[in-house]
């Protein structure tokens, strides 16, 4: 695995590394991805690069969303009648 650096976020007693050249594009800022180990190995979730909160959710269609501001992403397979 790459050597970059993590950034390092406790979360509920927990350390979690953030991969911030791991991105998903979001409408007002990326999605990166969050792991619970160093090694990348386990994921965690996601961070929203709009507000830094941790309180992210995705469903099954790649949809993403922060539950704290505005930010989200649209589904990896979108169209109008996904609406």
């Amino acid at each position: 695995m790459s050597n970059q650096t993590l950034d390092r976020r406790e979360h509920d007693g927990e350390t979690l590394y953030v991969a911030r050249q791991e991105a998903e594009t979001g409408v007002d800022a990326p999605f990166f991805t969050v792991y619970v180990d160093a090694e990348r190995e386990r994921r965690w979730g996601y961070l929203c690069g709009s507000c830094e909160s941790l309180s992210t959710a995705m469903d099954s269609m790649g949809r993403m969303q922060c539950n704290d501001c505005a930010n989200f992403k649209r589904p990896d397979e979108w169209d109008a009648a996904h609406e």
